[in-house]
């Protein structure tokens, strides 16, 4: 996609089964909310987190947070399959040794999207983001290290992963509107898991 990003065609898909029960277990003890943005805007993306951090949003700012403060109490724990499943993409495209110790799940039903952004809240700019897609296609905007510049547009299919770090780590991304659908194993939604390391 550039230089120090790449994109895996199918690389979660090995691991579907073990970490769409993962999924499932995190949620039920931290279910998916609708986040408020400091300018008091609720994001149309549901989210929730696992792992020692958790990235939230409020009137108060962005922010990692080590509780999940809807229940305040810590954030479910990273699976191994979460863990083995981010490494092994980090190494694919490039960079070896990534220990994430957050995990931002993203619920995108039809119609939600997000605006270009730049993932700058981590301590460790060092460490690649590592960016799983699960359910229905979604379209990819990747753009550069200026908002202004045009993204490219890529579509995302169950089990790819876009990996971006070193000179693209403070790339600005977003996802289009989801379109409507039907996906055989996630149902009308897309899941998206973030790894990051943020302290």
């Amino acid at each position: 996609m550039a230089e120090g990003a790449v994109l895996l065609r199918g690389f979660a898909r090995s691991f579907e089964t073990d970490v769409i029960a993962d999924i499932g277990a995190i949620v039920a003890q931290a279910p998916f909310r609708h986040m408020v943005t400091p300018g008091g805007h609720s994001m149309s993306v549901a989210m929730t987190n696992c792992g020692g951090a958790g990235w939230v949003t409020d009137r108060t700012g962005y922010r990692y947070d080590a509780n999940d403060p809807a229940a305040g109490k810590p954030w479910p724990a990273m699976p191994a399959s979460f863990r083995a499943l981010a490494g092994l993409a980090a190494a694919e495209a490039g960079f070896a040794d990534f220990s994430p110790d957050a995990c931002l799940i993203n619920r995108y039903q039809p119609g939600a999207r997000m605006s270009l952004h730049q993932d700058r809240d981590e301590r460790d700019l060092g460490a690649p983001i590592v960016s799983v897609s699960l359910g229905l296609p979604a379209i990819f905007l990747f753009g550069g290290l200026k908002r202004s510049d045009k993204p490219q547009r890529y579509r995302l299919e169950h089990g790819d992963i876009a990996v971006w770090g070193g000179p693209a780590r403070l790339n600005f991304h977003g996802v289009a509107p989801l379109a409507d659908g039907e996906h055989v194993l996630m149902g009308r939604q897309r899941i998206n898991l973030t790894f990051r390391k943020a302290r």
